[in-house]
């Protein structure tokens, strides 16, 4: 096991009628912008749940935040949470709202003329004291509701880049299923696809001797394999909704990953395909991980192999036949949700991988748990998604 440094301040207030607790966990002298996206929180009830516990504040609100959401709409934001003198902000939604709502807190305290520096070259957030946010979770996906990271699109560039900073991790996230009932299939399959990634990305490497860590990701994957059937077949369970929103904050709230390698290489590829081609950032990780599991078979080999045997029940035949098979029973799991695993099911060709690799050599980017994914073997796992 690697060493490692944790901490996660978030408070997460988990169930039914669980946004009535606002009112005691946001200063009552606070001037507050409540931030979501395209109103589905004014038909699932969020939306009235969070305007009662806030009721006697002064509350201004900015609505229309995309899915990827867009530097351009967030930097309307900032100006509206300038104008309305706003100190704290409260994010109603999925991880688009809550990433936007980080970036916004940061860029309300940045010096400097245009933030979208600070997502390019890191070390300009550094000095940032972002503003303070919370958050009311409606799409269980990204984890953001209880990490410290965000990921932003700039359409004008076509880019889409990921940020961290310490102090935008929610005060406190508000965990209550009954607002993911009325769900889209769509989503809901995107954020089972976005967790189960999350969870590979932190236990897909090689072996690092963390036990607890390991099992901690198996099961936050077999409890995925499990609920995704019925899931999909009725949002409105609330048992099974319970189980996902779990997981889905689990993956990425950084408990896995104590003391173990991490890849995201997977992660990194995708954004790319969200920015050129607006594909759901669940599908282009549907798409890339397969492939990625094909290309790096040989570096990954000794956790494909614990992966097929404890998630998938992968235990005969030669080594490379159980390697080929966990990297089936991955891709169709990716496939009976719905979602199409390959480049050409998008009219993807030849022209955005190299597209996508002239980025990567541009930026100088080493991926991988071991740094040494580069621009060509990015090609190599395009290709074989193709």
């Amino acid at each position: 096991m690697e060493n490692f440094i944790t901490q996660n301040p978030t408070k997460l207030i988990f169930g039914k009628g669980s946004a009535a607790r606002i009112s005691g966990e946001i200063p009552a002298d606070a001037r507050v912008m409540v931030l979501y996206g395209g109103g589905s929180i004014k038909k699932n009830g969020a939306y009235d749940d969070v305007m009662a516990a806030l009721r006697g504040r002064r509350v201004t609100e900015f609505g229309g935040i995309e899915p990827n959401p867009k530097y351009e709409t967030l930097m309307k934001a900032v100006e509206a949470a300038r104008a309305a003198e706003t100190d704290y902000l409260l994010a109603v939604g999925g991880g688009s709202v809550i990433d936007g709502t980080k970036f916004i807190a940061c860029a309300l305290r940045y010096d400097g003329a245009n933030p979208w520096d600070f997502l390019v070259d890191p070390a300009l957030l550094k000095p940032v004291r972002p503003l303070p946010l919370a958050a009311v979770l409606t799409l269980p996906a990204t984890g953001s509701e209880m990490n410290n990271g965000g990921v932003i699109s700039r359409y004008s560039t076509g880019e889409k880049l990921a940020f961290h900073h310490n102090e935008v991790f929610p005060r406190f996230s508000v965990l209550d299923p009954c607002y993911c009932f009325t769900l889209p299939d769509r989503q809901v399959a995107n954020g089972i696809v976005d967790t189960f990634a999350h969870v590979l990305e932190q236990y897909l490497t090689y072996p690092s001797q963390a036990m607890v860590q390991d099992r901690f990701a198996e099961g936050i994957l077999l409890t995925l394999k499990e609920i995704a059937q019925p899931l999909m077949a009725d949002h409105t369970d609330y048992d099974l909704m319970s189980n996902f929103m779990i997981a889905a904050t689990m993956g990425l709230n950084g408990y896995i990953a104590w003391g173990v390698p991490q890849d995201w290489a997977t992660h990194m590829i995708g954004h790319e395909l969200t920015a050129l081609h607006g594909l759901d950032h669940g599908v282009t990780l549907a798409i890339v991980y397969p492939a990625l599991m094909q290309v790096l078979r040989e570096p990954k080999a000794e956790k494909l192999l614990q992966y097929g045997e404890r998630v998938w029940n992968i235990d005969a035949g030669s080594r490379e036949a159980r390697i080929d098979a966990t990297i089936a029973r991955t891709r169709a799991f990716f496939e009976s949700l719905g979602i199409r695993t390959r480049l050409s099911d998008y009219g993807i060709g030849v022209s955005t991988i190299d597209a996508i690799v002239k980025r990567f050599s541009d930026r100088g980017w080493k991926l991988g748990e071991r740094a040494d994914v580069g621009p060509d073997t990015v090609r190599l796992i395009l290709e074989a998604a193709m």
